[in-house]
């Protein structure tokens, strides 16, 4: 699963984008509407930043920001971490950890193809590899030499 390229392990919901001066009112209805915890901010055809659900609790409703005022430009992640499709998996997940991130965007050749969420982590199949994983790192194969 660490090995699986990034493309293969990309969240399934729709990309959604907006342009810097999207207000956070109507990217929270692009959220709602996709499905989504991230509008990956763009400026032209470039990634300019990151706007969660959580941004929108922690930067404009505990600051008391108008939600229909504010545009995206002023209370998104700029400039943020990304990964390229063709990564390991692991890569990506490191990434996250690192930076203690929650979406990642998958960018090729320079445009946005997709994210990677922390949820894309929590899969059922994962879990139970790392379980795997964890269980053998404990088992050590017979020595052939000592019979």
């Amino acid at each position: 699963m660490f090995n699986e390229r990034v493309r293969h392990m990309m969240a399934s919901e729709r990309l959604v984008t907006a342009p810097l001066q999207t207000s956070v009112q109507e990217a929270a209805r692009l959220m709602a509407q996709a499905g989504s915890g991230v509008v990956l901010v763009m400026d032209g055809e470039a990634l300019a930043g990151v706007f969660t659900s959580r941004d929108a609790v922690l930067r404009v409703l505990a600051e008391g920001r108008d939600a229909d005022a504010t545009p995206l430009s002023q209370v998104m992640t700029a400039n943020p971490v990304t990964v390229e499709p063709d990564r390991p998996f692991g890569t990506a997940l490191k990434l996250m950890q690192q930076h203690a991130i929650h979406h990642l965007p998958v960018v090729e050749r320079g445009k946005p193809v997709g994210v990677v969420s922390a949820r894309n982590a929590l899969d059922p199949e994962l879990e139970d590899f790392i379980c795997e994983s964890v269980r053998r790192e404990g088992f050590e194969p017979p020595d052939p030499s000592r019979h």
